[in-house]
């Protein structure tokens, strides 16, 4: 059973299931307590990209406050979505943007 199951504005879903949702908040325990900020940076980002190093990875980024963005990471293939990881960052990684609020 999933945990979340998103649809992107890419229209693609997200699913998660909790086992996988808790091994990402044991790494990134930071991200435990913004679980609704992470289903909006699927639903409603602010900013997606593309990976520059993978071109089935893309970058998912909603902003907290100035200059601190929750990123979600996930990949697509074959139409197939599946989260990679999310974290709290202070930067915006290089990579093609491929939507913008």
């Amino acid at each position: 059973m999933n945990r979340l199951e998103i649809l992107t504005p890419l229209n693609f879903s997200v699913p998660t299931s909790d086992d996988h949702w808790q091994r990402l908040i044991k790494k990134h325990p930071d991200i435990a307590d913004l679980e609704a900020k992470v289903r909006q940076a699927l639903a409603e980002p602010d900013e997606i990209r593309q990976s520059s190093r993978d071109v089935n990875v893309l970058l998912f980024y909603l902003t907290l406050k100035q200059q601190r963005w929750v990123a979600v990471v996930a990949r697509r293939l074959n139409g197939e979505g599946f989260l990679i990881t999310a974290y709290q960052t202070d930067a915006i990684k290089e990579g093609t943007q491929l939507w913008h609020k």
